[in-house]
């Protein structure tokens, strides 16, 4: 399934306006000093990254316990893997990574199932 996106009326009503105050907001706070707005734009990346995606120990906690549930095979060959390198995949990008919205896979299989759905 296609991942949600912004109308083109969402965009302009909601997206622009929201962006405009961010970036006035990050103008003011840095104060015309490039290197701290540099240092703000970098932080609001990451924690909006984080919003999305959870913390990388999330993630890591996740994938430990995803790869005990599924007794270190991968459901797409069926064949046992290693922690290292495996992927979570998540079956719905926008619900975040959680145990009932992702399946740990091997790198190589992650990489074939995406180019047969036509992802990359």
């Amino acid at each position: 399934m296609p991942n949600p996106r912004l109308t083109d009326s969402q965009r302009k009503e909601l997206f622009a306006p929201l962006f405009e105050l961010i970036k006035s907001e990050l103008k003011r706070l840095s104060d015309g000093d490039e290197k701290v707005l540099w240092a703000l734009r970098r932080k609001l990346t990451e924690e909006l990254g984080y919003l999305e995606r959870g913390t990388p120990a999330e993630r890591n906690s996740l994938k430990k316990r995803m790869f005990q549930l599924q007794e270190a095979k991968c459901p797409l060959c069926f064949n046992p893997m290693e922690l290292k390198n495996s992927e979570l995949d998540r079956f719905e990008a926008f619900l975040g990574y959680t145990e009932s919205n992702v399946r740990l896979v091997h790198h190589e299989c992650h990489i074939k199932d995406q180019e047969e759905k036509g992802y990359s």
